[in-house]
């Protein structure tokens, strides 16, 4: 963890660059610094997933609207400022990437921020996050 997951209206692809707005928002959170200018994510952790929603109504459906869902889902113990700095950061990459689809037509964005405090189960196995941790 963490892992940002987009979900966004298919027809968006032909006006926006995903793969770009994936490793930008990527690269968003890596320089991501707490209080005490500790990184806020693991560079081995960190994951930025986009899908087109297979299926999808948006509004009235009279116009070309398109939507762009964010979600963030972190673990616990990271303080209101850090979840209030990294949702900004996130949010400004979100619309400066986004800004020239914005520019052609109605498309909305929305950013979630969840932390993960009721888990019941979380396991990880990995050989990406040693690539980061050595000394």
């Amino acid at each position: 963890m963490p892992h940002l997951v987009i979900l966004y209206t298919p027809d968006i692809e032909k006006d926006a660059d995903i793969p770009a707005l994936c490793r930008e928002l990527a690269n968003t959170m890596l320089t991501q610094r707490d209080e005490a200018d500790r990184q806020v994510f693991p560079t081995g952790g960190t994951r930025v997933l986009a899908y087109p929603a297979a299926h999808a109504a948006v509004a009235d459906g009279s116009g070309e609207y398109g939507f762009v869902y964010a979600n963030l889902r972190m673990g616990t113990g990271r303080s209101s400022a850090v979840h209030k700095s990294v949702g900004d950061a996130l949010l400004a990459t979100l619309r400066q990437r986004l800004e020239p689809l914005l520019a052609q037509r109605p498309v909305g964005i929305t950013l979630q921020i969840d932390e993960s405090p009721g888990q019941v189960f979380d396991a990880k196995h990995s050989s990406l996050h040693p690539l980061f941790t050595r000394a």
